[in-house]
C-alpha cells in the first residue's frame, strides 16, 4: 500500500519539478536560464552543488552552469570546477545516469576530491541526440536512491530542452555576426575604403566571430609576377607577408602571451620554402585546409621547417583559407586556435565566404591602383604632348611673326628700292631726251651727261649692294688676305667725307695709336664697313657735329675702330633689328631720308666675313641729342683667326 501510494506522489513531485523548470524556461533570459535551473535542481535535491554543461557539435567551446550552496567555499568551488571535466567525460562515455560514491569506491584515484564525495550525473537528449549533461555534487558520502535517479533522469528532457533553446538562440546569434560581419565587408569594398581598413576589418570580425585565438591575413609577394598562377608540381618563389593579425590575450595563456608579444606580427615575413605548412597550403587544392590539432601538420623535413607564426605547440588547431581569384594565388587567411578544436562545417563556409570578400577587396585594390598608374602615365604624356603643342605653337607664332615682319621690311624695301631706282631713272630718262634735242649747247649736253653718268652710278651700286650682300650670305666672296696699313686705309677713306660733308658743316676726327698696328685682312673688305660706316654716320648726324673714328690695340691680337656721330639717335626698341636687312628706323622712314636699309646689313655681312664682331650704341648726350656709337673688333691677324 505504501509503494502504491508513493508512486502517484513521486510523479506528482517530478511533474511540480518539471513545471518549475518549464517556467524559468519560458521566463528568463538565455544567458541565465541554465544558473537558475542549476539553483532549483541542487535546492531540490539538498545537494552542495549542481553543473549543467551543454556540449554540441555546433560549439568551439565547453558551456557549464553552476550554482553551488552557501556552505561552499571559494577553494572547494575550484576543486569542483577542476575535476567536473573527467566527470562529464564518463557520463557522455556512459550515455545512462552515473551514480558514484568516492569515498566508499575509490577505484579511480583520478576522481578523488575532497569536495566532492557523491555524484550524480545524467546526460540529457533532445530529439535523440545527447547535449549535455547534468551532476548533483555531494560534499559527503551519499547513497543515491532510485526515485532521485528517476526523478534527475525525467526532468532532464525539460533541461535538454533549455539546452536545445540555448544553443539555438546562440547559433542564432552567431548566424547573424556572420552576416553582419559580411554585409559591413560589402559595404567597405563598394565604397572602395583602403584595403589595410578591410584586411583589418575582416580578420578582426572573422577571429571574434569564431572565437579563435588568432587571426592572420597573409599576403604572397612573388619573385616573378607571371608565377603566381597556383601550381601542384611547383613551389614559387614567394615571400609570405603578415599583412594584418589579431589576437584575443585574454584566453591566451600567459607564457603563450609573452612569447608571442615578443614577435612584431605585421612585421613578420619569411619565404614559403622555409615553412612545410605554406608549401602544403600553396600545393594544395583550392579548397581550406583543416588542421584540429598539432599531430595534423604537416611533418618536418631536414630542411623546411614550420615557421613560428604556425607553431603547432603554442597554437595546436589551424585553419588556412585561401585568396586567390582565377587561379591567381593571392594569399591565406589563418584562424588558429590555443586549444585542439574540431572544425565545424559552417565556420570553414564563413571562413570561405570571408575569403572571397578579401580576394575580391585585394583584385580591386590591385585593379585600381593599375588604373590610376595608367591614368598617371596617360595624363603625363598627354601633359607632355600639350607642352609640345604649345611649344610648337609658339614656335609657329614666331615664325608667323617674323614672316609678317619679313614681309613689312619687304615691303618697305620694295617702297624704298622703286623710289631709289625710278628716281635715277627719271633723271636718266630726262637727260636722255634732253640729249636728243638738235640744238643743244655742248655746256648742256656736258652736264646732261654728267647726269646721266651719276644716276647710271647710283643704280649699278644700288645692283652691287644687292649681289655682295647676297654673296656675302651665301658665302661665295672669297677673302684676299694683304698686310694693310690701318693709318693709310683710315686717312685714304676720309678724304672724301671732308669734301662731301662740307656743305652739311660735319667734322671729321680721327685718333689713331702712335704706332700704327700691324693688319692682316681684306683690304676690299675693311675699306667697304669704312666707307658704310661713315657714310650711315653723316647721314644721321647734327649739323655743325662731329664724327670721330677711334682705333685701339685690343687684347687677344684684336683691332678696335669706333665710328661716333651726334644725332637723333636709334631709339631702344629698334636698336636690335638694325643690322637686318631692309631695316631702316622709323624716324628715318618718316623724315624721308634716302636709304635702302642695305648699309648696316652690308656692314655686318663683311664684319663676319673677315671673322670679326660689330656692336651698337645709342645714348644720350647733353641737350635731346644721342650719341651713337659703332664698333668693329677685327682679329689683327685674319689667316691665324680662321
Amino acid at each position: 500500500m505504501h509503494q502504491r501510494s508513493s508512486q502517484p506522489t513521486q510523479q506528482i513531485l517530478d511533474a511540480l519539478l518539471g513545471h518549475k523548470i518549464a517556467q524559468v524556461g519560458v521566463a528568463s533570459q538565455p544567458e541565465i536560464m541554465l544558473s537558475k535551473i542549476a539553483a532549483i535542481l541542487g535546492e531540490e535535491f539538498r545537494a552542495e552543488g549542481c553543473v549543467i554543461s551543454s556540449c554540441s557539435q555546433h560549439l568551439t567551446q565547453r558551456q557549464m552552469a553552476v550554482w553551488f550552496s552557501k556552505d561552499v567555499n571559494a577553494t572547494q568551488q575550484t576543486e569542483v570546477l577542476a575535476i567536473y571535466p573527467t566527470l562529464e567525460a564518463e557520463t557522455l562515455d556512459a550515455g545512462t545516469p552515473m551514480i558514484a560514491d568516492l569515498q566508499i569506491s575509490d577505484s579511480v584515484p583520478a576522481r578523488k576530491s575532497v569536495s566532492i564525495a557523491a555524484i550524480l550525473s545524467v546526460v540529457t537528449r533532445f530529439q535523440g541526440q545527447v547535449n549535455g549533461a547534468v551532476s548533483l555534487i555531494r560534499s559527503h558520502s551519499h547513497p543515491w536512491t532510485e526515485p532521485e535517479v528517476t526523478t534527475l533522469t525525467t526532468v532532464s528532457d525539460q533541461v535538454a530542452a533549455a539546452v536545445s533553446h540555448i544553443l539555438l538562440q546562440q547559433q542564432v546569434l552567431k548566424q547573424a555576426r556572420y552576416q553582419s560581419l559580411i554585409r559591413e565587408l560589402t559595404m567597405a569594398i563598394q565604397n572602395s575604403a583602403d584595403l589595410p581598413h578591410v584586411l583589418k576589418l575582416a580578420i578582426d570580425g572573422t577571429a571574434q566571430a569564431l572565437q579563435v585565438a588568432q587571426g592572420s591575413v597573409l599576403r604572397l609577394r612573388y619573385w616573378d609576377p607571371r608565377h603566381n598562377l597556383r601550381s601542384l608540381d611547383r613551389i614559387p618563389k614567394a615571400r609570405v607577408i603578415v599583412e594584418c593579425q589579431w589576437r584575443d590575450n585574454d584566453s591566451i595563456a600567459p607564457p603563450l602571451q609573452i612569447s608571442l608579444l615578443n614577435e612584431a606580427p605585421v612585421s613578420q615575413s619569411f619565404w614559403v620554402s622555409e615553412c612545410v605548412v605554406c608549401q602544403y597550403a600553396v600545393n594544395h587544392s583550392a579548397a581550406p585546409i583543416v588542421l584540429s590539432n598539432k599531430g595534423d601538420f604537416p611533418a618536418k623535413t631536414e630542411t623546411t621547417g614550420i615557421a613560428p607564426l604556425f607553431e603547432p605547440e603554442q597554437m595546436p588547431s589551424l585553419l588556412v583559407v585561401p585568396l586567390e581569384s582565377k587561379n591567381k594565388l593571392l594569399g591565406f587567411i589563418t584562424l588558429q586556435h590555443d586549444q585542439p578544436r574540431e572544425w565545424q562545417p559552417d565556420e570553414i563556409e564563413f571562413a570561405q565566404l570571408i575569403g572571397a570578400q578579401i580576394s575580391s577587396a585585394i583584385i580591386q585594390t590591385e585593379t585600381l591602383r593599375q588604373v590610376e598608374s595608367l591614368v598617371e602615365e596617360r595624363t603625363a604624356q598627354l601633359q607632355q604632348s600639350l607642352e609640345v603643342q604649345a611649344k610648337l605653337y609658339e614656335t609657329t607664332r614666331r615664325q608667323i611673326e617674323k614672316l609678317r615682319e619679313m614681309n613689312q621690311r619687304m615691303d618697305e624695301f620694295l617702297s624704298t628700292l622703286s623710289h631709289e631706282l625710278r628716281t635715277p631713272l627719271t633723271s636718266m630718262m630726262l637727260a636722255i631726251r634732253m640729249l636728243r634735242e638738235a640744238d643743244l649747247s655742248p655746256d648742256r649736253r656736258a652736264r646732261y651727261l654728267t647726269i646721266l653718268e651719276q644716276q647710271c652710278a647710283q643704280e649699278t651700286s644700288l645692283i652691287n649692294d644687292l649681289l655682295t650682300l647676297q654673296e656675302l650670305e651665301s658665302k661665295q666672296v672669297a677673302i684676299q688676305l694683304q698686310t694693310v696699313n690701318l693709318k693709310q686705309v683710315i686717312t685714304d677713306v676720309s678724304q672724301s667725307f671732308h669734301q662731301r660733308w662740307a656743305l652739311k658743316d660735319l667734322n671729321l676726327e680721327i685718333e689713331l695709336p702712335l704706332r700704327s698696328p700691324a693688319l692682316n685682312t681684306d683690304l676690299a673688305s675693311l675699306n667697304r664697313i669704312l666707307l658704310e660706316l661713315l657714310t650711315n654716320a653723316g647721314k644721321y648726324s647734327d649739323p655743325g657735329s662731329t664724327v670721330s673714328v677711334n682705333v685701339s690695340q685690343q687684347s687677344g691680337q684684336q683691332i678696335s675702330i669706333t665710328v661716333c656721330n651726334n644725332g637723333s639717335g636709334i631709339s631702344e626698341a629698334e636698336l636690335p633689328y638694325i643690322f637686318e636687312k631692309f631695316r631702316r628706323c622709323q624716324g628715318m622712314t618718316q623724315n624721308a631720308v634716302p636709304g635702302t636699309g642695305l648699309g648696316l646689313a652690308l656692314v655686318k655681312s663683311l664684319v663676319q666675313h673677315l671673322n670679326g664682331t660689330i656692336e651698337a650704341s645709342s645714348l644720350p648726350t647733353s641737350g635731346v641729342h644721342l650719341e651713337t656709337r659703332f664698333t668693329v673688333t677685327l682679329p689683327q691677324n685674319l689667316e691665324i683667326a680662321q
